[in-house]
């Protein structure tokens, strides 16, 4: 093997000992947690020490995440197996990068939005950060629980559910006009 070839292999493997918590979270293979819920987990938890400390509420408290999910991870994190492998994971130098988002107080705060259709200004990853950034969180179907629809071009059924249920439907222009708001408004301070 060339020094070149070596060196680029050295800096792959140092690379990889510091993945984004969730991907991290989600290679552990925790039973009931797959890529979305490791997601979520990551945007609550700043550490897997953080999430292997956590009881029962902190986790049924994330939205999406029951009592069957919830005592999965508490049970994977009280295995003694699997704190000797966080305990190897830490001695070989793997530190997952953070992804937990501190909610601010918001206009959507406590909120649950879902976002349907085409949007112009963002994609729909972009809302969906957007909203929480903004305190709300965001859904994938709408239900009753649903407090506003975010509609874009060629929006179908969630729309049309929406409607049905009376839930308050945003264009893309009310978004923007509540994001702009907001920012307008912490810039006064």
């Amino acid at each position: 093997m060339g020094e070149t070839l070596a060196a680029k292999l050295l800096d792959a493997i140092e690379a990889s000992k510091a993945p984004p918590l969730s991907r991290l979270i989600y290679a552990l293979g925790i039973r009931h947690v797959g890529r979305n819920t490791a997601k979520l987990l990551a945007k609550r938890f700043n550490s897997l020490e953080e999430l292997s400390s956590c009881d029962k509420t902190d986790l049924t408290a994330i939205h999406e995440i029951g009592d069957k999910v919830a005592d999965s991870i508490i049970d994977f994190f009280g295995n003694p197996e699997k704190i000797l492998l966080m305990t190897r994971l830490a001695a070989l130098g793997v530190e997952p990068k953070p992804e937990a988002q501190v909610l601010r107080e918001g206009p959507l705060k406590g909120k649950t939005v879902v976002v349907t259709g085409s949007l112009k200004s963002f994609s729909r990853n972009q809302a969906e950060d957007l909203i929480e950034q903004l305190g709300g969180r965001s859904s994938g179907s709408v239900s009753k629980k649903t407090d506003y629809v975010l509609a874009g071009e060629n929006a179908g059924s969630k729309l049309e559910k929406a409607r049905s249920l009376d839930i308050p439907v945003l264009d893309e222009a009310a978004f923007l006009a509540l994001t702009e708001e907001t920012n307008n408004h912490e810039g006064s301070r």
